[in-house]
């Protein structure tokens, strides 16, 4: 019986069906790779498209629950580099070796395209609501947060990478964003938010830089 993933060889379809755990700042896949869909168990993941040159290009972001590489399932390959923006877990998605059914890929569809609405949204607007909306969407549900390296954050709102570290500062300052201790994570990147508990105060948007203009 044909199936729709693409012919990895047996070794690489044995490795498909397994849970997969990648470091912060490590390389998950290359564009044009072959391979198979993931669901996203944790962490955060950076999608970039790469120009002939080698130039990479912010294209989106995936977080817990989020299926990577569902392009795989029509095309046979990547069409975007993952990288790991924090510690992530990957497993094979669909579960098991059956093929997704029709509610599956309408559901990953679905959620795919609440995931773009979230990142405009990120990426226009002023400067800190741009790096709340951020904070929030990578938020747990016990409120703690990894945020991404600021040069990351920086390309992910369109914003210069000094107006992310003083923004930064400046939610530490008001109690938004509380400093914790995550095993294996650096402390600028670790952190409690306490935004929803607190209220967060509308004026703080007051004297932060906004840029002029935002990429489409």
């Amino acid at each position: 019986m044909r199936t729709i993933f693409p012919a990895l060889g047996r070794q690489a379809a044995e490795a498909t069906r397994r849970t997969q755990t990648f470091a912060g700042d490590s390389r998950i896949y290359g564009q044009g790779e072959e391979g198979a869909a993931w669901r996203l168990v944790r962490g955060t993941v950076r999608l970039d498209a790469v120009a002939p040159g080698g130039d990479r290009k912010f294209a989106s972001l995936a977080i817990a629950g989020d299926i990577l590489g569902c392009e795989t399932l029509l095309f046979g390959v990547y069409a975007f580099a993952a990288t790991a923006l924090t510690d992530c877990e990957l497993s094979p998605w669909p579960e098991g070796s059956r093929a997704p059914s029709q509610e599956s890929l309408l559901a990953s569809l679905a959620q795919t395209q609440r995931r773009t609405a979230e990142l405009v949204a990120l990426r226009g607007g002023q400067a800190i609501n741009r790096v709340l909306g951020l904070i929030r969407l990578l938020a747990e549900g016990d409120g703690r947060v990894i945020l991404p390296m600021r040069q990351e954050i920086a390309e992910i709102t369109d914003l210069r990478f000094e107006t992310i570290s003083r923004i930064i500062k400046q939610l530490e300052r008001s109690g938004i964003l509380v400093p914790a201790r995550v095993p294996g994570v650096h402390a600028t990147r670790a952190f409690h938010y306490a935004g929803q508990a607190r209220g967060e105060n509308p004026e703080m948007t007051t004297g932060t830089e906004v840029p002029a203009g935002c990429l489409g």
